[in-house]
């Protein structure tokens, strides 16, 4: 994502909520037990993270909340998750 989305989303974040706040995030990854717990190990133990594989278990939706102190740290957890082959952010 470039510089300037990237400040229209810590924009929009910021006029949506009132830190610190939880968030949803929202992933699709290819079903594999390493990527998952890949992902999962990214956020804090606090964080309440919730899976369904797709109908023909080739890939699997991932719900992860957790409380966040700014915009900031979500733009940061978002940086870090891209290092996960075949990883699509909603």
């Amino acid at each position: 994502m470039d510089q300037e989305k990237l400040n229209e989303l810590k924009r929009l974040l910021d006029d949506q909520n009132q830190w610190p706040a939880v968030y949803m995030f929202k992933f699709i990854i290819p079903t594999d037990r390493e990527k998952f717990v890949k992902l999962k190990n990214i956020f804090g133990e606090s964080a309440e993270v919730s899976s369904r594989e797709s109908g023909k278990g080739k890939y699997t939706s991932v719900t992860i909340k957790e409380m966040m102190l700014d915009s900031d740290s979500i733009l940061a957890r978002y940086a870090e998750v891209k290092v996960i082959e075949g990883i699509i952010s909603l």
